[in-house]
């Protein structure tokens, strides 16, 4: 870990989010999360990256205005799950248009299989499109694939909605998927060009909760709209809403990717004042861009790593600790809630003969869920990792947000059970419900934690951290879904998620022993020699 030097200065930005801080000045280089946040003797927070002058930078944004990007990168992924499980609530009105069949006939089960496909499918490409997109994104800028992404993915909500039979919806929705997919990594990583270190867990637990809320209000809309019309409107209202965001982000949304620059002051001495003073002399302040610059659509490279260099590194990052337990976390908890998304509808309609919309209102616990899981995965990690900050003499380690996640824990394997006892006994409907309510808290908390945790240890790579979570968790969602309607047919409901109860726990826990050792595993991890392809330029340092 290198030193970590701070500079008292005077104020020349009002930084409105940080009223009540000092102005300091810190240079973080290489740190892998470690970093002063606090002033050992003020106990002030330090701004973690240090802001420049320069008024272009997104450090330098007014508060509001910085929310409100926030704002529209949430909805830019509520909207890509959307229509990744939202039609599934009318899954027999689907399979009757597609296939020509009832719930009632012998084939039914084998449509229903291929319908799951296609939904998890659309799951799968939207994770394995950021292998592609995060190259583009790191290299190129936010705005030119969030516009140009999400174009295509109207485009293709609007192909979908208008299919006649199942290889061209199967087509629509897996190109749609890589489409939409954009938002997942993009979301993240503007979140962190535009937000401090001791702001970040709390903006970046919307996100989380949007992932989870899109899901969840996804179904719960669809479920409304086929009240009164086919399945067919929700994805012609979700190509209106997609469009209506891209101009939006077009004309109000400026890039958000800015390169960061450092002095060299690790040789300082205070017997050198002139090298330091020279070392720390202010750069010339750039002018303001204009609202055309600002809203221009490409903008010169933000690094000169190759894209074959960008494109590899996810796949090295992916087996860093503290990325791998994250992804891991990530991929058991959403995987086996997309796995529940893609036969809930079928199951509730068995077990208590309810309709469409019935049964797209069951979500509505998730998102209450969701909701909840804000605080518990935002506000609650940030106070104690805040805490145990200040007891450590202002030294913020990324490990100190994972004590938080003992209550999804315990939250996690018991709503699972709830779900399955309820579903498989016929139970009354409130405890399969109840499940339900408990996995959309246990979803968001688990999803903030895991990805706050992993780009806090690694930020100046944080797209290719982003990246190899994100696809992952895609892959294993696809794969868990394939598996688990055969799986449950075969060994019931209870058993079958009574498993992945079990295996969620197991990976869970292991939080306590990276909160021990995560500091010595992340050095010791990072110096091997097969993780060479990991390390990265000194033109993609962001100051922490």
């Amino acid at each position: 870990m290198s030193d970590i030097e701070i500079e008292s200065r005077g104020s020349t930005v009002d930084y409105d989010s940080c009223a009540d801080s000092i102005d300091l000045k810190a240079k973080h280089t290489n740190t892998l999360g470690s970093v002063q946040l606090r002033n050992p003797i003020t106990n002030d927070i330090i701004l973690v990256p240090t802001p420049s002058k320069d008024p272009n930078d997104p450090l330098n944004w007014s508060r509001g205005y910085r929310i409100y990007i926030a704002i529209i990168s949430c909805a830019a992924i509520f909207l890509a799950q959307f229509l990744a499980a939202g039609p599934s609530v009318d899954m027999i009105g689907i399979i009757q248009d597609l296939f020509g069949i009832s719930s009632t006939d012998p084939g039914y089960s084998s449509a229903l299989s291929k319908m799951s496909y296609a939904f998890s499918g659309t799951s799968f490409a939207q994770g394995m499109s950021n292998l592609v997109y995060m190259p583009l994104i790191i290299k190129y800028g936010r705005r030119p694939v969030y516009i140009i992404s999400f174009l295509i993915y109207g485009a293709c909500a609007l192909w979908a909605g208008l299919a006649k039979d199942y290889n061209e919806e199967l087509a629509a929705r897996i190109i749609m998927g890589f489409a939409g997919g954009s938002a997942e990594c993009l979301a993240p990583l503007t979140i962190a060009d535009i937000f401090f270190l001791h702001e970040r867990g709390r903006i970046m637990s919307y996100y989380s909760a949007a992932l989870s809320c899109g899901v969840s209000g996804g179904i719960i809309l669809s479920g409304l709209i086929t009240i009164h019309q086919s399945w067919r409107v929700i994805y012609y209202v979700a190509a209106g809403m997609i469009w209506a965001l891209v101009i939006i982000i077009t004309f109000t949304m400026p890039e958000t990717a800015y390169q960061r620059t450092y002095p060299d002051i690790t040789n300082e001495t205070e017997t050198d004042p002139n090298k330091t003073q020279v070392a720390h002399a202010e750069s010339v302040i750039p002018q303001k861009k204009t609202y055309a610059q600002q809203m221009r659509l490409f903008n010169p490279s933000y690094t000169d790593e190759s894209l074959l260099t960008l494109f590899w590194r996810p796949f090295p990052v992916l087996f860093l600790p503290s990325v791998l337990w994250g992804t891991l976390c990530m991929s058991v908890c959403i995987g086996t809630f997309v796995a529940i998304c893609s036969n809930f509808a079928t199951a509730f309609t068995n077990t208590y003969g309810w309709s469409t919309w019935q049964c797209g209102l069951t979500y509505v616990a998730a998102l209450i869920g969701a909701f909840v899981g804000v605080y518990g995965g935002g506000w609650l990690s940030d106070k104690i990792a805040d805490w145990m900050t200040q007891r450590q003499g202002g030294i913020r380690e990324p490990e100190m947000r994972l004590p938080t996640i003992t209550i999804s824990l315990i939250l996690c394997p018991v709503s699972l059970i709830l779900y399955a006892v309820g579903i498989q006994n016929s139970l009354h409907w409130i405890v399969p419900v109840l499940g339900l309510g408990m996995l959309g808290f246990v979803i968001t908390q688990v999803s903030n934690i895991a990805i706050v945790y992993a780009v806090d240890a690694h930020r100046p790579i944080a797209g290719e951290v982003v990246v190899s979570q994100l696809s992952f968790k895609a892959a294993f969602g696809f794969l868990l879904s394939f598996y688990t309607n055969p799986w449950i047919d075969s060994a019931g409901y209870l058993n079958a998620l009574g498993a992945l109860a079990g295996i969620c726990a197991a990976i869970l826990i292991l939080w306590i022993p990276l909160f021990l050792w995560g500091k010595q595993i992340r050095v010791w991890s990072l110096g091997l020699r097969i993780m060479k392809g990991v390390r990265w330029g000194e033109d993609r340092e962001v100051g922490e």
